[in-house]
C-alpha cells in the first residue's frame, strides 16, 4: 500500500469515528429538543385547562378524550405522596384516521375544593415523527457527503504535497547507475523533502563514483591477473617440453599447470560475475531460444560423445526473451555442460522446449541435490576438483538479472527448468 493511501486510510478512519460521535450526539440532541417542545406545550395546556376549571367546574367532568384531547377523573392520594409530572409515548386509535398513531401523554395531580383530580393531556406526534425521520434521512445523507468530501478534498491536497516525494520515487525506480544521468529534483518548498533530495543526490553521486572505481578495478585487474597467469602457464608448459626433468618433476610441474588453469577459469568466472552484478552487460535484443538452444546443443556434440553420452533437444513451442545473447549463451551453456559433466554414462541429456519453459534433464546421482546450496557461490555438488563452484551460481545471476525463474527438482532425473516471462 502506498504512504498516501496509508495515511489516507488512517485519517478517514479517524475522520468516520469523529464525525460518527457528533452526528450521534447532534441526533440525539434534536430529539431531545423536540421532546421539549411538545412537553412545553402539554404543559403550557395543562396550565390553562386548571385555571379553565377554577372557572367552570363542570369542566371536571370531562373523563372521555374528546375534541379537547384531554381527561379529568377525581383521584385519591396520600397526603405523603408527592406530586410529579410524568411523560410517556404510546399509540392511541385515531377513527377519523383509522389507525393508529403515535401520541405524547402528558400526566399530572392538581387539587380542586379540597378534591384531588388526575389530568391526562395528549398531542399528536405524527409532525414530529416525520420531523425526525427526515431529519435522520438528512443527517445520514449529510454525514456521508461530508465525510466523502473530506476524504476526496484530503486525497487531493495530500498528492499534491507528496508529489515531490513520489516523483522522486519514480526516477529513483528509473536510476540506472551504468548511466551518466542524474536524478532531476522536482522543486519544493517542502524542508523535509529538500532534504531527502540533497540525501538522495549525495547518495547516487558517491555510487556512481564507487561504481566507476570497481569498473575500472575490475578492467585494471583482469589485464593485470590473466597476463602473469598466462606467462606462467606458458613458461611452465616450455618446461615440460624440454624433456629434461625427471618423472617426480613432470607430475609436481603438471600438478601447479592444473591449478594455474582453474585459477585462470575461476579469475574469469568472477569476473563474469562480477560483471553481471555491476550491469556492465548493457546490449539488449530479443533472442529465439529455440535457435540458442540448437546452437549450443551443437557445440557440446563433441564433448558428449567423448562421454558416451547424447543430447536429445524436444521442442514443443516456439521461445523468445530479450536479454544479451552473450549472457544468454552462457547461462544455457552452464546448464548443458553441469549435465553432461555429472550425468552417467552412456545415458542421454535431455533438454524439452515447452511454452514458456526450457528444461534440461541428465542422469546423475540417484538422489535429489541439496536445493539450499545448488545455487550459492563455490558450493560444488561434487568433489571434482576441475570445477569452480561458479558455473549455477552464474546462471543463477543471469536468471536473476532478466527476472527469469530458476527452479531444481528430481524425478529420477535431474532436472534444471528456466522459466521466461
Amino acid at each position: 500500500m502506498k504512504l498516501l493511501n496509508h495515511s489516507t486510510k488512517y485519517f478517514a478512519l479517524l475522520l468516520i469515528v469523529l464525525i460518527s460521535i457528533w452526528a450521534v450526539i447532534f441526533y440525539f440532541a434534536m430529539i431531545d429538543e423536540v421532546y421539549d417542545s411538545l412537553d412545553d406545550g402539554l404543559e403550557n395546556q395543562k396550565e390553562l385547562i386548571i385555571r379553565a376549571v377554577k372557572v367552570d367546574p363542570d369542566l371536571l367532568h370531562d373523563n372521555e378524550f374528546g375534541v379537547n384531547n384531554y381527561t379529568i377523573k377525581r383521584t385519591e392520594i396520600d397526603s405523603h405522596t408527592k406530586i410529579k409530572d410524568s411523560y410517556r409515548d404510546t399509540l392511541m386509535y385515531m377513527q377519523n384516521e383509522d389507525e393508529y398513531e403515535p401520541i405524547r401523554i402528558l400526566e399530572s395531580i392538581f387539587e380542586q375544593d379540597g378534591n384531588h383530580y388526575k389530568i391526562k393531556l395528549i398531542t399528536s406526534m405524527v409532525e414530529e415523527d416525520d420531523q425526525i425521520e427526515n431529519l435522520f434521512k438528512y443527517l445520514v445523507g449529510l454525514y456521508l457527503v461530508l465525510i466523502l468530501s473530506i476524504v476526496v478534498l484530503n486525497n487531493l491536497v495530500m498528492k499534491k504535497v507528496w508529489k515531490p516525494f513520489y516523483t522522486l520515487i519514480d526516477r529513483l525506480k528509473g536510476f540506472r547507475i551504468e548511466k551518466d544521468d542524474p536524478i532531476k529534483q522536482e522543486p519544493t518548498d517542502i524542508v523535509e523533502f529538500k532534504l531527502l533530495n540533497e540525501s538522495v543526490e549525495r547518495l547516487t553521486e558517491k555510487s556512481r563514483d564507487s561504481y566507476i572505481a570497481q569498473k575500472e578495478f575490475i578492467e585494471n585487474a583482469a589485464h593485470e591477473l590473466q597476463t602473469p597467469l598466462a606467462i606462467a602457464i606458458n613458461k611452465l608448459e616450455l618446461l615440460l617440453e624440454k624433456n629434461e626433468l625427471s618423472g617426480l618433476q613432470t607430475q609436481e610441474i603438471g600438478a601447479v599447470l592444473d591449478n594455474l588453469t582453474r585459477l585462470t577459469r575461476l579469475n574469469k568466472s568472477l569476473l563474469l560475475l562480477s560483471k553481471i552484478d555491476n550491469k556492465q552487460y548493457l546490449e539488449e535484443e530479443r533472442l529465439n531460444v529455440n535457435t540458442l538452444v540448437d546452437s549450443i546443443t551443437n557445440d557440446f556434440a563433441d564433448f558428449a560423445e567423448h562421454r558416451d553420452m547424447r543430447i536429445n533437444v524436444n521442442s514443443s513451442a516456439a521461445v523468445s526473451c530479450i536479454m544479451n545473447k552473450d549472457l544468454a549463451i552462457i547461462m544455457i551453456s552452464n546448464f548443458v555442460k553441469n549435465a553432461i559433466l555429472h550425468g552417467e554414462t552412456g545415458k542421454t541429456v535431455d533438454i524439452c522446449i515447452e511454452e514458456h519453459s526450457v528444461t534440461i534433464k541428465n542422469h546423475g546421482t540417484n538422489s535429489a541435490l541439496n536445493s539450499d546450496n545448488l545455487f550459492k557461490r563455490f558450493k560444488k555438488s561434487s568433489a571434482d576438483s576441475r570445477s569452480t563452484g561458479l558455473g549455477l551460481a552464474i546462471s543463477k545471476a543471469i536468471a536473476d538479472k532478466y527476472h527469469l525463474q530458476l527452479q531444481y527438482s528430481f524425478e529420477g532425473q535431474h532436472m534444471f527448468t528456466l522459466i521466461f516471462p
